[in-house]
């Protein structure tokens, strides 16, 4: 049923764009959000823009398969942040190694789990919304 609707990767970077601003946001104004949506707002978001990138990449692969290679890339990267090496952690203060993270914490696996499931709750609520009508 879904994978006969049309994904408009235009569409996911504009999500993508939007889920950046968010996360943005979240950092800005963290002394206004309840401590525990401060602390975890960003790995949340984190996790929707790599299931969203993962999307973009690949917009005809299943739900199920986008959710799983998203939620594995997470989870490695997540678990690369137990090891520690001079270079790697030279790369990891650089802008782009932000994306890498530094310290591990088991609770940044739960939010990725977490943002990678709102993410495919809300495509598939914009889907549906947007489903042609039945013939």
């Amino acid at each position: 049923m879904m994978a006969t609707i049309n994904r408009s990767r235009t569409g996911y970077l504009g999500v993508i764009a939007l889920v950046i601003a968010l996360g943005l946001l979240s950092r800005h104004f963290r002394g206004a959000l309840p401590p525990w949506m401060a602390k975890n707002a960003g790995d949340v978001l984190w996790a929707v823009c790599v299931y969203l990138v993962a999307r973009w990449l690949r917009p005809t692969m299943s739900v199920g398969r986008v959710a799983l290679a998203a939620l594995l890339f997470a989870y490695a990267i997540e678990f690369s942040q137990l090891y520690h090496t001079p270079w790697l952690d030279a790369v990891r203060h650089t802008p782009l190694g932000l994306i890498l993270g530094y310290g591990f914490a088991w609770s940044d696996l739960l939010c990725y789990t977490l943002g990678i499931t709102l993410a495919v709750c809300g495509e598939w609520v914009l889907l549906v919304a947007h489903r042609p009508p039945a013939e």
